[in-house]
């Protein structure tokens, strides 16, 4: 029990600082997961203590209702000519700041916006560090619907076991409607190489390796928080 209480607030600590940066006047994009729910509430509660002026652009449709409970007014992002700052969290990160994303289902849009944002800053609690990536998560992977068995064929062939995650007992759907492979690579020495390779597969819509795009990491632990740029 006390190691739940302790991640809780290290997660805490990470998502509140975070919403910090948050300025009037800022698009900003909205991360999915645990963490995540922590910046939200937190930017929440900036917007009614300080009547910040704010438009957030959500990541997943929970994320969407959480902000929408948390009193922040959600654009798509085709109406957005800007990102200013997007804030999310990770499944792994490693000591270059690449990232292993995914395991809540939306990575896909998660990286578009990593993509399209100013300032990406990503938190975590400390058993998210790694040294490599691939150390202690399986590498999500957005495929499409059909044809599963030919794809998953196709990314065990580049050296991992894949398997279809499942929700219930049921075949787990994406917000897009899309399929998730969690493929265990062991540790990932290439991961430019590996995302390459991927993306290459016909049916595979997006990989979970989020490299290059992150411009702070924030941990959180008991007493607080620690960045790194």
């Amino acid at each position: 029990m006390i190691m739940s209480i302790d991640r809780s607030q290290q997660k805490k600590n990470a998502g509140y600082r975070a919403a910090e940066y948050v300025e009037d006047g800022m698009v900003v994009g909205l991360g999915t997961g645990s963490t995540a729910r922590y910046a939200i509430e937190k930017i929440g509660q900036r917007i009614k203590e300080e009547n910040l002026d704010i438009v957030g652009i959500p990541t997943s449709v929970k994320t969407e209702e959480r902000a929408k409970k948390a009193g922040i007014d959600i654009v798509e992002l085709d109406e957005a000519d800007k990102i200013d700052l997007t804030i999310d969290g990770a499944d792994e990160v490693d000591p270059e700041m690449n990232l292993i994303k995914g395991g809540g289902g939306a990575l896909l849009r998660e990286k578009i916006i990593a993509y399209n944002t100013n300032n990406y800053i990503v938190i975590v609690d400390p058993s998210k560090m790694v040294d490599i990536l691939g150390e202690s998560f399986d590498l999500p992977i957005e495929i499409l619907s059909i044809w599963q068995k030919g794809i998953s064929d196709s990314v065990e062939g580049l050296g991992c076991e894949a398997q279809l995650r499942k929700d219930d007992g049921s075949v787990y759907k994406t917000d897009n409607g899309n399929n998730i492979l969690d493929c265990d690579f062991g540790k990932i020495k290439d991961p430019e190489g590996l995302s390459q390779k991927l993306n290459s597969i016909p049916g595979v819509i997006e990989n979970g390796l989020f490299l290059g795009v992150s411009d702070k990491i924030i941990i959180g632990n008991e007493k607080g928080f620690e960045e790194k740029c």
